[in-house]
């Protein structure tokens, strides 16, 4: 593009002899350019200031609204009256549509070097441990990169005082724990995180080939030895069902233990509001390590295993053989979508352990280690006791 040079008119006119004016045939400098640190620090930026005192405001999951911890000013989140959309999986992904953006609410990004995963935080939240694994976080917070953008999110409900509650009572009655386990509820461990998940709608045809089996019973053998035995009987079976599928959920982290994390369900996703960043305020969010089509292939195994139970309802009878299930889907929609959790994650020896708290119902999950001396005190006990026992009786 070419440079616009500025227009000198001499003094008196274009009729006055011309002196030369070499600064005017100069091209502008160019800007000068800007300051960019190599690893920004972005942790002390404000992202949601308080209108009243400019400090930075949280996610309160008790009112709902963002609070300042040093003034008490609350600020209402606007409301969106725009719906949660559905995104078309074929467009996205078979045609290669993916959009991307910086996730509103996230100020900077770090990775964990143990278990490696990406936790993005807002600026008002700082933390050296790796929410996940429990590990010190060695890497700097950097400027976040680009994901699919969540549709929307289930803001936190149960606040961390009643977290841990729902956290002590459950460390405590885990019986067989070692002594050190019992203490790990004492040492704030809660750590505030929205994870990612997927969800999947679809529509389904499944046919199916097996046989009905029907009980009948019938008496054998003569004399003392007559006996009533069921036996069954098969008849070929063709047919087909179809169903909907609404909002499978699959998680999209690796970093927790899918067991644990299915435990938490079930969720109430009819209360989801569309994604505001102000919610992440006082909450880290892991980035998704499960892509959308990999979580679809998760998603169809739960569906498979629903299609199975509605054949054999279909095929009926007393007992069920499926031989085949064809399945074609059709009109398959996906959203992103966050769900808070308050986690823990403590190290027993050489094995890390995760307690996840579902924070819009308290239910707790986790793993816990087992004490191997308690267990081992405990049968030998029992078996000094069933030989006193013994022992009296024989007396």
């Amino acid at each position: 593009m070419p440079e616009n040079y500025p227009k000198v008119t001499p003094p008196g006119g274009s009729r006055l002899k011309k002196k030369p004016l070499e600064f005017a045939f100069k091209p502008k400098p160019p800007p000068p350019k800007p300051n960019v640190e190599a690893h920004p620090d972005v942790s002390q930026g404000k992202k949601f200031p308080c209108a009243d005192c400019g400090a930075a405001l949280r996610f309160d999951p008790t009112q709902n609204s963002l609070t300042c911890e040093y003034c008490g000013h609350l600020q209402e989140i606007p409301h969106s009256p725009d719906q949660i959309n559905e995104l078309c999986f074929q467009t996205y992904f078979e045609k290669g549509e993916v959009a991307e953006q910086i996730l509103a609410g996230a100020e900077g990004e770090t990775r964990c070097g143990s278990c490696g995963a990406g936790v993005l935080m807002p600026a008002n939240v700082k933390t050296e441990e790796c929410p996940f694994c429990g590990s010190h976080l060695e890497q700097r917070l950097t400027a976040p990169k680009p994901i699919m953008a969540p549709g929307g999110l289930l803001p936190f409900k149960v606040e961390k005082e009643s977290a841990s509650a729902h956290f002590v009572e459950w460390v405590q009655s885990r019986w067989f724990a070692p002594n050190d386990f019992k203490e790990i509820s004492k040492l704030n461990k809660l750590k505030g995180m929205y994870v990612p998940y997927w969800t999947y709608d679809s529509m389904t045809y499944n046919f199916y080939s097996g046989q009905r089996g029907d009980y009948y019973y019938t008496h054998v053998g003569s004399g003392k030895n007559r006996r009533r035995v069921r036996r069954t009987r098969w008849t070929p079976v063709e047919g087909q069902v179809n169903h909907f599928f609404d909002d499978v959920l699959v998680c999209g982290s690796s970093s927790l233990p899918s067991s644990t994390v299915e435990k938490l369900e079930p969720w109430d996703l009819t209360e989801m509001t569309p994604y505001r960043g102000e919610y992440l305020s006082g909450f880290a969010t892991e980035r998704y390590s499960v892509s959308a089509k990999e979580g679809f292939e998760n998603a169809r195994i739960k569906m498979d295993e629903y299609v199975q139970k509605l054949v054999r309802a279909d095929i009926g009878g007393d007992t069920q053989t499926v031989s085949s299930v064809n399945t074609q889907v059709d009109g398959v929609t996906f959203k992103h979508i966050l769900l808070p959790i308050w986690v823990a994650a403590y190290r027993h020896g050489d094995k890390v352990n995760r307690i996840l708290i579902n924070a819009r119902t308290g239910e707790v999950q986790g793993e816990r280690p087992w004490s191997t001396i308690k267990i081992a005190l405990t049968i030998l006990t029992a078996l000094v006791t069933v030989g006193g026992i013994a022992l009296a009786a024989m007396s």
